[in-house]
C-alpha cells in the first residue's frame, strides 16, 4: 500500500470521526436536557448511549492520528493494528454504557416511588436523534467500507443500532401516553439496554480476528490460489497465511519453480506472482513470495495448502 493511498485513508476516518465527535456530542446534551425536564428515563439513557459515542469518536480520532506514524525498528509493520486495540475499547465502552443503563432500568422498574408522564418534549427530540443518528450510521459505514476500517464500520454499527435504540425509546413513549402507564418508558430502557450489550459483545469478538492474525473472509485463499494458477512457471502453492493489517491483508507464500533458472528469472517469476494477486485482491498491505526448486516442499507445512 502506498503512502499516498495511506495518508489518504487515514485523513477519511479522520474526518469521519470529527463528525461523529460533533454530531453525537449536540444529539448527547440535547437527550440529556429533554429527558431531565421530561422526566424519562429512556430518553436519558439514550443520552448516555449517545455520550459514550462521544468518547468513541475521540478514541478513533486519537488511533488516527497515531496510525499516521511511520513504521520504525520497534514497529516494523507500522501501527495500523492500532485500530484493532481501538476497536476492542470501543466494545468495552459500549459494554460499560449498556451495563450503567441496564441496572439504572432495573433500578427505576422496581422502584416504589410514584411514576410521572414522560413530557412532550422527550418524543420531539427522541424523533429528530433517529433522523441524525441515521445520516451518521450512513457516513461512518460508508467511510468504514471505502478505507476497510473496522473500527469505522463498528462505529457505524453502533450507530445503527442507536437508530434502532432511539425507535424503541419512541415505541415506548408512545404506548406511555396511549396507555398512560409510565412505566413503558422503564421497560423500553431496559430493553434497549440489553440490546446495547449484545452489540457490544458482537463487536468484540469480531475485533478478535484480526488481533488473531485471522482473516475473516476465508475466501481470500482461493482468490491467492486462482491468481497462482494464472502464472506460468509455477506451481504447488503452499504455507500460504494471510492475515490483516489496517483492514489490509499481508499475504505470505511458497511456490515451485525451476531449480536451474537465474535469479534474474526466478525475481521475474515472483514479482508476477505477486502482480496477479494484488489484480485479483486490491486490498492488499504486502505480499513475499518464496521461490523453491521442484519436489522440495517438506511435509506438514504451516498454512494453507491448495485442496
Amino acid at each position: 500500500m502506498s503512502n499516498e493511498n495511506q495518508n489518504n485513508t487515514q485523513r477519511q476516518i479522520l474526518r469521519a470521526s470529527y463528525g461523529s465527535f460533533i454530531g453525537n456530542g449536540v444529539l448527547s446534551v440535547a437527550k440529556l436536557v429533554a429527558g431531565a425536564v421530561s422526566g424519562s428515563v429512556a430518553v436519558i439513557s439514550d443520552g448516555i448511549d449517545s455520550a459514550s459515542d462521544v468518547a468513541i469518536s475521540a478514541v478513533i480520532a486519537v488511533t488516527a492520528k497515531i496510525m499516521e506514524k511511520r513504521p520504525n525498528t520497534k514497529y516494523a509493520y507500522g501501527y495500523a493494528k492500532a485500530e484493532s486495540i481501538a476497536t476492542k475499547i470501543l466494545s468495552m465502552a459500549i459494554f460499560f454504557a449498556g451495563g450503567q443503563m441496564l441496572f439504572s432500568a432495573v433500578g427505576h422498574l422496581f422502584s416504589k416511588e410514584p411514576r410521572e408522564m414522560p413530557g412532550m418534549m422527550a418524543i420531539y427530540v427522541t424523533a429528530a436523534s433517529i433522523v441524525c443518528k441515521l445520516l451518521l450510521s450512513l457516513y461512518q459505514t460508508s467511510v468504514g467500507r471505502k478505507t476497510g476500517s473496522s473500527m469505522l464500520i463498528a462505529n457505524g454499527i453502533n450507530m445503527r443500532n442507536d437508530v434502532i435504540i432511539s425507535l424503541s425509546v419512541l415505541i415506548g413513549l408512545f404506548f406511555s401516553y396511549v396507555l398512560e402507564m409510565p412505566v413503558f418508558d422503564s421497560v423500553t430502557a431496559l430493553l434497549v439496554s440489553c440490546f446495547i450489550i449484545r452489540s457490544a459483545i458482537r463487536i468484540f469478538m469480531d475485533s478478535n480476528v484480526e488481533l488473531m492474525d485471522g482473516v475473516k473472509d476465508t475466501s481470500v485463499y482461493r482468490k491467492i490460489f486462482d491468481a497462482i494458477d494464472s502464472v506460468e512457471g509455477v506451481s504447488n502453492p503452499h504455507r500460504v497465511r494471510s492475515r490483516s493489517i489496517g483492514g489490509k491483508y499481508m499475504i505470505t507464500l511458497d511456490v515451485e519453480a525451476d531449480g536451474n533458472m537465474t535469479l534474474s528469472q526466478a525475481h521475474t517469476l515472483a514479482n508476477k506472482v505477486e502482480q496477479n494477486i494484488r489484480d485479483s485482491i486490491p486490498e492488499v498491505y504486502d505480499i513475499v513470495v518464496h521461490l523453491e526448486p521442484y519436489g522440495t516442499c517438506p511435509e506438514n507445512v504451516y498454512g494453507v495448502e491448495k485442496n
